[in-house]
């Protein structure tokens, strides 16, 4: 490995923010965080339309005060406050709130005029009558925004928030409003959210690509590295508050994602108080249980939570046909599947003083996944002289076990907006991923024979992060940071077979072991002009070194694969229209690495007639993305249209390929083209102030070509295939009196376009009742999922030169369950607005999306043409 270059990368990386650390600034009211995370929608520069353009008499009188959400108390970070004469009726001057809801308007001449505060989301708030004396310091105090009801319903007297929101730079599906999904996992989360779609196994697509990085509180974890699909059902439900959907990153996300970046927030408290949640559900197919304590004293806060989730009674069938030529296999089984999830958290933070804070965390997510096959397979025609039939019992086991530590430490500097932090994470995870398959007689009676395969794995990252952001006179923004990802990731497999009652090795045990270093740099220039257009520009630029080998002596020569530089560019517009409209247009370029799930050369045969196996030889996918949206309010209907183009070389995708017996193998090369276009429309409307309806449909056309330029060079497999692809998704709320609520939800996914074939579509729809009571400290509910039908049918056709092979997975789903939440103690809201926290993103490595790592897990062979090896669109 050349750690040489990441070491004198490293240390050009520290002196250019020392450099940029001791620049000057003079910056008043910038109106952004630094991040582009949470720009003013509604008037970036601070200056309302209107404006004159002649300078106007300058004075020495000043205004400030402090801007409140009246529904939470909470700050309302950057908000546009604007001076108007009350002589002309026009606006003089502007500003915006910096993170504390706090601002300041100096200069002013004397004379009387009004204030006006405004943001997205928020109903305008007008201060009439000031009157502005020479040297004058007016403080107006605290200013309360009401919610805007396009955007908010209000139920009583207590505002309630959208469940769908599109804020600058992100759309965010406020999970912790939707009582559905209370009971589930994070899964069932991710299927309300617009513009992602969720498979059955929970393998998610952003815009029809799986190739998304998930993020939780903003931080990576290597479990959603190893497969986003075991992430997904270690989180409960009832943890999560919201799911931001991050479709142009900056440069100051990782170069990891084409797709985009999918942020899942989970619930935290930063009151004062102690608070112990209890949360809780039973139904036909699962039970949960979680706890959540929060402590907060003076400067120092402490949060511990756990989270367990049983899941039982899940059952399914499939059938199976495959040909090769004359030569035909038919399978049958049916399917059982249990499981234990876990997720516990300990989070520290504490305010040295109002400059500096350092934060700490520990993580740890379990899962212990089982299920059993009985499956039967007949094999006739070819050159056999008779039909072949055999029945195997398939036991899977499926654990894991990931731990993530951090300890991050940010100082604000002396100008407003400058600031200073540095990021470190620690992050592992330990899998084991075994099956054992018997084979009977043909009476059942008795085992004949058996394969067993054992893949013990790791995958761990050590993270290092400097970020350094500072504000340009009143309208400019500039950010710069290095980072370096050092990836330990390892492989242990086997194989034994069957003989007189024991076990014996069918090939010496082998390993692979992956080294992936990764460093990068980025720089970030944010300009706000008074006529309401934002422009972010910035690059980035990552060098990966790689250091891989099999430990098998007959194998000991290094894995021949080249270290490898990229620069990625980003460029973000936006306008602010009249009549609350927002028009933006993005670019970007982004990177894709493959993971583990991808590499790891275990061969999983669970199913003999349908293997997978991964291929470490594979390189990095680079997608250019362009989209361009426009929102807008048409009286109390939110409506958003995006429209997308995408296009991915090198893309990585998987292959299948037939022997002579028929066997399918599927592996993942890099193939070539993938192109995708699309539109996506959604919208959200309140109506009566207590009934909510919204919902979402996208809609693209894929196109894949391979053009055999990856490692598998067979000249069969040199095909294309393309087609238009469906998704959608409604919800409805209504709010009833004395607590009562009633949510309901649908959603469907249309057949997905692979480079081989078809994936068909499925829906989903759920309905939920919740009473809250004494005072909302507690809670019933009950909901249904696809009670109308007895089970889930979802087709797969794969189709080739050599072979084709038709599948049906038919799961039965039917689910009911019955939740509840208390909450105990009492928290109190502090006199000043915490800071904004900031720690680690990792967005490097692709994923998958799904349940089954390639090689290296082992796939229920219950889904042979798609399961865990579903390609991307």
């Amino acid at each position: 490995m050349n750690r040489i270059n990441l070491l004198l990368l490293g240390g050009v990386l520290l002196p250019i923010q020392i450099a940029f650390a001791q620049m000057p600034g003079g910056f008043g009211g910038f109106g952004g965080s630094g991040n582009g995370d949470r720009r003013n929608a509604s008037n970036p520069t601070g200056m309302p339309a209107g404006a004159p353009e002649q300078p106007q008499p300058k004075g020495n009188g000043k205004i400030g005060g402090l801007l409140m959400d009246s529904t939470t108390n909470k700050p309302v970070e950057f908000a546009t406050v604007a001076l108007i004469s009350q002589k002309t009726g026009k606006a003089i001057d502007g500003t915006t709130a910096d993170d504390k809801g706090r601002f300041t308007l100096t200069k002013i001449a004397p004379g009387d005029y009004n204030l006006q505060a405004t943001f997205l989301g928020f109903q305008e708030k007008l201060i009439r009558n000031i009157k502005v004396e020479k040297n004058a310091d007016i403080q107006v105090g605290i200013i309360k925004l009401s919610p805007d009801v396009r955007t908010l319903s209000e139920v009583e007297v207590t505002g309630q928030r959208s469940i769908v929101e599109e804020k600058v730079d992100r759309l965010v599906y406020n999970a912790e409003k939707d009582v559905t999904s209370k009971g589930g996992d994070a899964a069932d989360v991710m299927r309300r959210v617009p513009m992602l779609s969720v498979d059955l196994d929970g393998n998610v697509s952003l815009r029809g690509s799986s190739n998304v990085r998930v993020l939780i509180n903003n931080k990576p974890s290597t479990i959603v590295a190893a497969s986003v699909a075991d992430a997904l059902k270690q989180i409960p439900a009832d943890m999560i508050k919201s799911v931001e959907v991050i479709t142009s990153p900056s440069a100051k996300y990782d170069a990891e994602g084409s797709a985009g970046i999918i942020n899942i927030i989970t619930k935290k408290n930063t009151l004062q108080g102690a608070t112990l949640n209890v949360d809780g559900g039973v139904g036909n197919r699962g039970t949960s249980l979680g706890l959540n304590g929060n402590y907060r004293t003076g400067k120092m806060g402490f949060s511990l939570s756990g989270h367990g989730r049983a899941m039982y009674n899940i059952k399914g069938q499939f059938t199976n046909e495959q040909m090769r030529g004359s030569l035909k296999t038919m399978q049958e089984a049916d399917t059982r599947n249990s499981g234990l999830h876990g997720f516990y958290n300990l989070g520290w933070d504490y305010d040295i003083n109002s400059k500096n804070v350092i934060t700490a965390g520990v993580r740890y997510g379990t899962r212990n996944q089982l299920s059993t096959q009985d499956l039967f397979t007949r094999t006739s025609g070819g050159t056999l002289p008779a039909d072949v039939t055999s029945f195997r019992h398939v036991d899977i086991k499926d654990l894991s076990g990931t731990v993530d530590v951090n300890v991050d430490y940010t100082r604000t500097l002396n100008k407003p907006q400058q600031e200073l932090s540095v990021l470190t994470q620690f992050s592992r995870n330990n899998r084991t991923n075994n099956f054992i398959s018997d084979l009977f007689n043909e009476t059942r009676a008795n085992v004949i024979g058996g394969t067993r395969n054992d893949n013990q794995s790791f995958n761990q990252e050590s993270t290092v992060q400097v970020d350094y952001q500072s504000p340009i006179r009143k309208n400019q923004m500039l950010e710069l940071g290095g980072k370096a990802i050092f990836r330990q990731v390892n492989s242990d497999f086997r194989y034994l077979t069957l003989q007189n009652g024991s076990y014996t090795e069918l090939q010496p045990a082998n390993a692979l072991d992956y080294d992936q270093n990764v460093v990068g740099s980025y720089l970030s220039y944010t300009y706000q002009s008074k006529s309401k257009y934002t422009l972010k520009v910035g690059g980035r630029y990552e060098y990966t070194m790689i250091d891989a080998r099999f430990q098998a002596e007959q194998s000991a020569s290094p894995i021949n694969i080249p270290n490898y530089g990229n620069f990625v560019p980003s460029i973000n517009l936006s306008k602010n229209l009249a009549g609350g409209k927002t028009i933006k247009l993005a670019y970007n370029r982004r990177l894709q690495r493959p993971g583990i799930q991808f590499l790891n050369p275990n061969v999983n045969a669970a199913n003999p007639q349908n293997i997978t196996v991964g291929n470490p030889y594979l390189s990095p996918e680079l997608s250019d993305n362009l989209e361009a949206s426009l929102s807008a309010y048409i009286k109390s209907v939110y409506l958003n249209l995006t429209v997308f183009g995408r296009q991915t070389n090198n893309s990585i995708q998987s292959i299948r390929t037939a022997d002579d017996r028929g066997v399918i193998t599927t592996t993942y090369d890099n193939i070539g083209t993938e192109k995708a276009t699309g539109v996506n429309l959604f919208g959200n409307a309140t109506l009566f102030s207590k009934w909510q309806i919204g919902g979402g449909f996208d809609a693209f056309y894929v196109y894949l070509s391979n053009n055999n330029s990856g490692t598998i060079m067979d000249p069969t497999l040199r095909q294309s295939n393309s087609g238009v692809v469906f998704s959608g998704r409604m919800f409805t709320n209504l709010q009833i009196k004395n607590g009562w609520g009633i949510q309901g939800f649908g959603g469907m996914r249309g057949n997905q376009i692979n480079l081989q074939g078809t994936t068909g579509s499925f829906y989903m729809y759920s309905l939920g009742v919740r009473k809250d009571f004494l005072n909302k400290k507690g809670s019933l509910g009950v909901a249904a999922e696809n009670f109308l039908t007895n089970s889930m049918k979802v087709r797969t056709a794969v189709s080739t030169p050599t072979f084709s092979q038709n599948s049906l997975n038919q799961m039965f789903n039917r689910g009911v369950r019955m939740t509840f939440s208390y909450k105990i103690g009492k928290m109190s809201f502090e006199q000043q607005p915490r800071r904004k926290r900031k720690s680690v993103s990792n967005d490097d490595v692709k994923s998958d999306g799904g349940g089954n790592d390639g090689g290296g897990q082992q796939a229920a062979p219950a889904a042979p043409a798609g399961g865990g090896n579903r390609p991307r669109q």
